[in-house]
């Protein structure tokens, strides 16, 4: 089978054994898996010396389901996110923990995005916000998107900010901002002075302006939540004065890095973890199906396997202002 990795700050195909099955596990023959452009391109520049497998969201066809695995059959389509398991790869092997069947109504290109569905869901529990409060959305890239959008579908008050006036038109129906003056009269306008409840920070680029901004933004107490690739760099004083809560988004859920969850398949007590990464998945696949989120936008660009290190590289150089592309294996 083909697979992609980076080396060396560069992307290229290699041939790799097609996996065995497993117990617990699933052989699936992928259709799509997404680019998630901040993660991947971070591990691209990351690689002088060391080859990575890159990707972990991905939609496919099961092959084979090994023992104990239940609810699944040989010719199911099934969304699949985190990696090792999910990479780009003609076969994945993935425990039973980490896939999802994909409703009847919905696309394979609609569930190929499952794995920032989980990301951005499981953010929006960090930040454990109640109905009717409001949040701001800073960095507009497809998981500040989606994190949008969740939140606009669960009736929080959403305001949404980038400095890209075409990423902020995407969200036509959020009130989005690309000037940081009008995104903060929005805030005052909306909460009778008092702040933002929280800020879901989804920029990357390692130093960023937002954190001693965001603190600006909440109310007394209020929240700012990490969730894209920034040092954590908060002003003490500015903490201190609104005793703010600073939280860490980790992955798509409880289970992620948990190797009983993932490489054992040994999911966590349903009355005890309501909202494992797996559950996430099908959670964002159902307001998906459900026509609760809107994610046409983000399914346009399509790529063919042979041409994907090409993609990439126009990545790097900022050539693309796409926020995402998926990988169409069907060639």
């Amino acid at each position: 089978m083909k697979s992609i990795v980076a080396s060396n700050k560069r992307v290229k195909i290699i041939e790799e054994e097609i996996p065995s099955i497993k117990p617990s596990h699933i052989l699936i023959k992928t259709l799509y898996s997404a680019i998630s452009p901040g993660t991947e391109l971070s591990m691209i520049e990351n690689s002088v010396g060391k080859e990575y497998a890159i990707g972990y969201s991905a939609v496919g066809t099961v092959i084979e389901c090994g023992e104990d695995v239940e609810n699944l059959e040989k010719g199911d389509i099934v969304a699949c996110y985190g990696a090792p398991y999910v990479r780009h790869s003609e076969y994945l092997l993935v425990p039973k923990t980490l896939c999802i069947k994909v409703p009847n109504n919905l696309t394979a290109e609609e569930a190929s995005l499952c794995g920032l569905g989980a990301i951005a869901i499981h953010a929006l529990r960090i930040a454990n916000l109640q109905f009717g409060e409001t949040v701001v959305v800073a960095g507009l890239g497809v998981l500040g998107q989606q994190i949008a959008k969740i939140a606009d579908a669960a009736a929080y008050n959403v305001i949404a900010y980038d400095i890209s006036e075409e990423r902020t038109g995407m969200l036509d129906k959020i009130k989005s901002f690309s000037s940081v003056e009008e995104m903060e009269t929005a805030i005052y306008q909306s909460t009778n002075n008092n702040g933002a409840d929280a800020v879901l920070i989804c920029a990357g680029g390692k130093q960023s302006i937002l954190t001693k901004q965001s603190l600006g933004w909440i109310r007394n107490k209020g929240k700012v939540v990490i969730v894209g690739d920034i040092e954590p760099n908060f002003p003490r004083d500015l903490m201190f004065g609104k005793e703010a809560q600073i939280l860490i988004s980790r992955a798509g859920g409880p289970g992620r890095y948990d190797k009983i969850y993932e490489q054992q398949a040994i999911d966590y007590p349903y009355g005890f973890i309501r909202w494992t990464e797996g559950r996430n998945i099908g959670e964002y696949l159902r307001l998906v199906d459900e026509k609760r989120i809107d994610i046409q936008p983000y399914i346009k660009e399509k790529v063919s396997f042979s041409e994907a290190p090409e993609v990439f590289k126009s990545l790097l150089n900022k050539r693309s202002i796409t926020l995402t592309k998926l990988i169409d294996y069907s060639n």
